[in-house]
C-alpha cells in the first residue's frame, strides 16, 4: 500500500513538471527565487527605507524645509541640523528627505501614466493595421526629439510646476511603451486562440481585454519600473537645470542645483541628495532587472 502510494504521489509530480519533496510550489517559482537573491533583497530593502523616509518625513525629527534663516547659513553639521544648512539656512536635512516625496511622485506617476496611455494606444495600432499606420508614424516623430529637449520645451510654455514636469517627462516615455506593447500584439493576434475567438464572433474589446492585454502585462511591469527610475533621474535634471520644480519644493535636483555654487566650501550640499538619488535609482534597476529575468521563460529557466 505504501509503495502504491509513494508510486502515485511521484506520477503526480512527474506530470505537473514540479520536482517531489521540495516543499510548495510558490518557492520553486522563477519569481520566488528570483526575490530571495541577495541584490535583490538588499535594493528592496533600501528602497522600502527611502520611501518610508519619505512618506514619513514631518515625523523624522524635521523642520520645515522652507524656513529660511539667514543668521543660520552654511552651517556645518552640528545637533541641531543634522546634515547642515544651506545659503539660505534652511535645514538640509528636512530638504534632503521631503525631496525624496517629489521623487517619488514625479516616478510613480510618469510610470503609471505612460504605462496607461501606451497600453491603450499600443494593443489598438498593434489590432488594427490601418490604425498602426498612423500611430506608428507619430509616435517616432515623438522618439525624434530628444526628451530631455522636449521635457525642457514644455516645462517652458507651460511654467514651473509639478503636474507640468510630469507631463513633460510623460509625453517623451509614452512611445517607448506604445512600441513594446505593439511588438506584443503582433506576436500575439495571430495565435490560434485568437483566431479561433475572431472567428466565433466574439467581441473585439472581449478579445483585446481577455486574449491580448494579458500578454502584456509581464514586459509592461518590467518597463515600468525602467521608466520610474527614468522619470527619477530626469525629474532630477530638470530641476537642476532650473526648468523642473518650483525652488520651493524640495527636490533632490534644485537642492544639487543650489548647492553646486558652495560644493567646494560643503560638499554635503551636492553628495547628500546625489547619494540618495543614485541609490533609488539602482535599487529600483536592480529589481527590473530581477522581474525580467523571472518574468522572461528563457530567462527562468536558467534560475
Amino acid at each position: 500500500m505504501t509503495e502504491t502510494t509513494t508510486e502515485t504521489a511521484v506520477g503526480t509530480a512527474a506530470i505537473s513538471g514540479a520536482p517531489p519533496g521540495n516543499g510548495p510550489a510558490a518557492s520553486r517559482s522563477p519569481l520566488w527565487r528570483t526575490l530571495r537573491t541577495t541584490p535583490v533583497i538588499v535594493a528592496l530593502g533600501v528602497l522600502t527605507i527611502l520611501v518610508f523616509v519619505a512618506c514619513f518625513a514631518p515625523w523624522l525629527w524635521t523642520v520645515d524645509p522652507v524656513q529660511i534663516n539667514p543668521a543660520q547659513r552654511l552651517r556645518p553639521i552640528s545637533f541641531e541640523h543634522w546634515l547642515g544648512t544651506d545659503a539660505y539656512g534652511r535645514d538640509v536635512y528636512s530638504r534632503v528627505l521631503y525631496g525624496g516625496r517629489i521623487s517619488l511622485i514625479v516616478g510613480l506617476s510618469v510610470a503609471v501614466i505612460s504605462m496607461a496611455v501606451g497600453l491603450v494606444i499600443g494593443v489598438v495600432a498593434g489590432y488594427f493595421r490601418w490604425v498602426d499606420a498612423i500611430v506608428m508614424r507619430i509616435m517616432d516623430g515623438l522618439m525624434a526629439i530628444p526628451g530631455i529637449l522636449l521635457a525642457i520645451a514644455l516645462v517652458s510654455l507651460s511654467g514651473s510646476s509639478i503636474m507640468t514636469v510630469i507631463i513633460a517627462i510623460t509625453v517623451p516615455e509614452i512611445p517607448r511603451v506604445v512600441r513594446l506593447v505593439r511588438s506584443v500584439i503582433l506576436s500575439v493576434r495571430n495565435e490560434p486562440y485568437v483566431e479561433a475567438a475572431v472567428s466565433l464572433g466574439t467581441p473585439t474589446v472581449t478579445i483585446m481585454l481577455r486574449h491580448l492585454v494579458p500578454n502584456t502585462i509581464p514586459p509592461l511591469i518590467v518597463q515600468g519600473t525602467y521608466i520610474f527610475a527614468s522619470a527619477i533621474l530626469t525629474e532630477a535634471i530638470l530641476s537642476f537645470l532650473g526648468a523642473g520644480v518650483p525652488p520651493e519644493n524640495s527636490s533632490w535636483g534644485n537642492i544639487m542645483a543650489e548647492g553646486r555654487t558652495f560644493f567646494q566650501l560643503i560638499p554635503g550640499l551636492v553628495l547628500y541628495p546625489g547619494i540618495l538619488l543614485s541609490m533609488m535609482v539602482l535599487s529600483v534597476n536592480i529589481l527590473g532587472d530581477a522581474l525580467r529575468d523571472a518574468l522572461d521563460p528563457r530567462m527562468s529557466r536558467r534560475l
